[in-house]
């Protein structure tokens, strides 16, 4: 609390750093007029120049704290000439330049610092920064996504950078996907569409951790680290030490999803008839909702208790009553209760069933595919097939669906996410949103958050642009013009916030959005809808359809068509429907991606049977 204080009297945190950072931004741009000389292969060598300088400056120090600091000392002295090398990279392989304020925030990054970026500022290109050099020790760094598509996406889109100065590149997924990028590469299966996930080329787990940069999930990171400490070879080990993350939505991975437990968990028994006898029984006896305060004594008017904040069900007494009379294996008549001694057991499949039919609810905590039942991951709208509830809950979900009850678990390995990112000798992370959580970041994982400004905001308090402010609707606008725009119209605009709308309930709310899809299409604007759950984008497709609003819905029942989706949604007049926006909309180009659709078209008139056909 004093923390924060201190930071509100203080003043923008950013002003405080501005000096330093404005220090490291001019000595990389004083090399980059040398990198803009050298050839690919002169690039290249810079990396293995790099990589003895730290050999030198290290050698002979044995104790592992020394060796640390040793290595931080001699990154930092050599970091504007390597920010300069992966800048000059970039722009040669992906046509990308670091902005200034991309260049800060590869340096707060490197200092262990958690980098507070809006969203559409190139976090992707600004890791590359930080990755390449603390990469140059050898120990191997890791870039933590939130889902596998990003991380695929990611690693394809910075891979050629890597590739050029001579870094190796992995990523890891989920199914134990593993793959090194190789731009001689084509994967088969791939979505040509999308060419940053094309050139992954299959390889053994271990090898990816071997890569100089791995990028992946925070669980799959983690389940790693729980099979390499269960496994009873070393020849099965995968991992190499924990020295340098950074996090992606930082904020997401290692404060919401901080306590999750990843759990490793082998087939135990076969699963027990009593998860069906119970799931029949908590439908058949129709229990009641509790609708009185019983913090105030009131007597429950309900069968059970639901409590919102921790998503624990209850049965009262009305509700154990009538769940007793319908256990055959209870004598009521007798004075028997489920509660007596030698029904212990009973007790965790009757809770279990009540959380199954009241608490997690079909297509938004989880999908029946193929006669399973699915996890969706809550951030990102996507399916889970290798995931399962433990402690029998998601035995109770099958027995409730009516699918086939599979066998039951027993946990082998378990760690938390906070745990396990506490491991690495240094730690950094990215977010639109981190400023909110400063206090909890600083406590637990001692990492200091700093705000990024925008590069148009950035470039305007250098005098490169001037800045206009109105009012609509009473809320603020700010619009930026270059010196010699001599007309109304701005060269850029600060995203613009409008006051929420709230309506009476659910179906006045998809019934407004429809409608105002139904306008922005008749425009032929592109539009883009983000919703919360399965459900939720069901409910609004038939909306739609009902206006009759051609459109595309990407959840985790139709995830498989998602990269086709996202590089087409930009096209004029497309309706996208997402679960989540997460990584999905940076990808979005007005107009549509111009490769995807090149590609599409290919395959369209050259590789369909009946062209084919034809042509043959």
């Amino acid at each position: 609390m004093f923390k924060r204080v201190l930071n509100i009297l203080s003043g923008d945190p950013f002003e405080r750093e501005y000096n330093h950072y404005k220090a490291i931004v001019d000595k990389v741009a004083a090399f980059e007029p040398e990198m803009e000389k050298r050839s690919d292969e002169e690039l290249r060598d810079l990396t293995e120049m790099f990589r003895e300088r730290i050999r030198q400056h290290t050698a002979g120090i044995e104790d592992h704290v020394e060796r640390l600091k040793a290595e931080r000392d001699i990154l930092d002295a050599i970091l504007p000439e390597a920010f300069a090398v992966v800048r000059e990279a970039s722009r040669r392989t992906t046509g990308l330049r670091h902005y200034d304020v991309q260049v800060i925030g590869g340096a707060a990054l490197h200092e262990s610092r958690i980098a507070e970026m809006k969203t559409g500022e190139g976090k992707t290109l600004v890791a590359s920064l930080p990755l390449y050099l603390n990469a140059l020790v050898g120990r191997g760094v890791h870039l933590v996504t939130v889902n596998d598509y990003l991380a695929r996406r990611d690693g394809g889109w910075m891979g050629p950078i890597f590739q050029l100065l001579g870094l190796t590149v992995g990523v890891i997924g989920k199914e134990q996907y593993s793959a090194i990028y190789d731009p001689d590469y084509v994967d088969p299966t791939g979505h040509l569409e999308d060419e940053r996930l094309v050139h992954w080329r299959p390889v053994p787990r271990r090898e990816c951790y071997l890569a100089d940069v791995t990028y992946g999930t925070a669980s799959e990171f983690g389940f790693d680290y729980l099979r390499d400490n269960t496994t009873v070879e070393t020849t099965r080990l995968v991992q190499r030490e924990h020295y340098f993350s950074i996090v992606d939505e930082v904020d997401s991975v290692l404060i919401d999803g901080a306590r999750t437990p990843l759990i490793i968990s082998g087939p135990a028994r076969k699963a027990s008839d009593n998860y069906q006898i119970f799931a029949d029984v908590v439908e058949r006896a129709r229990l009641r909702r509790n609708t009185t305060n019983l913090d105030e004594d009131e007597e429950p008017d309900g069968d059970y208790v639901y409590e919102e904040r921790t998503k624990s069900v209850s049965l009262t007494d009305m509700g154990i009553e009538k769940v007793e009379r319908l256990l055959p294996m209870v004598d009521t008549d007798a004075g028997q209760s489920l509660y007596d001694p030698q029904f212990y057991e009973l007790v965790s499949y009757l809770d279990n069933a009540l959380k199954a039919r009241y608490v997690f609810k079909r297509d938004i905590d989880y999908i029946v595919q193929g006669g399973r039942v699915i996890l969706v991951d809550q951030t990102t709208g996507r399916p889970m097939p290798s995931r399962r509830y433990s402690e029998g809950l998601h035995q109770a979900i099958e027995a409730k669906e009516g699918v086939s009850v599979r066998r039951e678990d027993e946990t082998i390995a378990t760690i938390t996410v906070q745990s396990y990112f506490r491991m690495y000798s240094r730690l950094a992370g990215m977010t639109g949103t981190a400023l909110t959580q400063s206090e909890e970041f600083h406590e637990v994982y001692g990492l200091e958050v700093i705000p990024i400004p925008t590069n148009v905001e950035f470039r305007a308090t250098q005098g490169e642009l001037e800045t206009r402010k109105e009012r609509d609707q009473g809320v603020p606008v700010v619009t930026y013009f270059r010196p010699d725009n001599n007309g109304d119209r701005p060269d850029f605009y600060k995203r613009t916030d409008y006051d929420d709308e709230v309506f009476l309930n659910q179906n006045a709310k998809f019934n407004a959005v429809a409608a105002e899809i139904k306008e922005l299409y008749d425009y032929g604007r592109p539009v883009l809808v983000g919703t919360g759950s399965v459900e939720a984008s069901e409910i609004l497709s038939s909306k739609l359809d009902q206006l009759g609003v051609p459109h595309e819905i990407l959840n985790a029942k139709n995830h498989e068509r998602e990269a086709l989706i996202v590089a087409q949604a930009g096209r004029p007049g497309a309706v996208t429907i997402s679960t989540s926006m997460a990584g999905r909309g940076t990808d979005i180009l007005l107009g549509g991606n111009p490769e995807g659709l090149a590609a599409e078209m290919m395959s369209d008139r050259c590789f369909e049977s009946a062209n084919f056909t034809r042509l043959v």
